[in-house]
């Protein structure tokens, strides 16, 4: 199988504009950290004086001990009291409008064409699913390189055969994000999914 690299006048060819200046760079970093804050759980949780099982009585009396005053043993100040304005469960995600993803999608792509870093073959695909095949099929294209690997659809043995192989990732070209494009050190795209997103930035 040969690929080739897709240069900006091959990408202007199948329809994407290639971005050439310094536009939707705000775009593409708040996609970038939209996607990653909604992939936090946001599960810390710490307890404040009213969650701890302690006692609600006065320790000592309020005069006459020479100690300071204390009203109760959850105080944040106390070893074993609550934790003061700490974590609680919450959703970190952002919402990103659909034209600033497209114009973030847009320009991540750019940056990638315009390194070079883009190679499109027409399919890619293997007949059973091996590890081996299809470490066969990518190596010449990409060699030991990171690669993020899109086409409108994948048969089931390439899923299978790819699975295993750490650092390939398979992502469908209706699925694929801004982060994604610049995640991996090579891009290897059909000429199918070229059009379909194409059409994802153009729509």
């Amino acid at each position: 199988m040969s690929a080739s690299i897709l240069t900006i006048d091959g990408a202007k060819a199948a329809g994407i504009p290639v971005v050439e200046n310094g536009r939707y760079t705000q775009a593409l970093h708040d996609v970038v950290v939209a996607y990653r804050a909604a992939r936090r759980s946001g599960t810390a949780n710490t307890k404040s004086k009213a969650d701890v099982n302690l006692s609600g009585a006065k320790p000592w009396r309020q005069k006459g001990t020479g100690r300071a005053r204390a009203g109760y043993k959850s105080s944040p100040v106390w070893v074993g009291g609550g934790v003061a304005f700490g974590p609680k469960p919450r959703d970190y995600r952002k919402t990103i409008s659909k034209t600033v993803k497209r114009a973030a999608l847009k320009k991540a792509i750019s940056e990638r064409i315009r390194a070079n870093e883009v190679m499109t073959v027409t399919a890619l695909e293997v007949s059973a699913p091996k590890t081996k095949d299809f470490l066969t099929l990518i190596s010449p294209i990409t060699g030991t390189d990171s690669a993020l690997i899109i086409s409108n659809t994948f048969t089931e043995n390439t899923y299978l055969a790819a699975r295993n192989v750490s650092h390939v990732h398979l992502v469908r070209s209706a699925d694929v994000n801004a982060e994604d494009l610049l995640r991996y050190k090579k891009v290897v795209i059909t000429t199918a999914a070229l059009d379909e997103i194409a059409k994802r930035i153009n729509s």
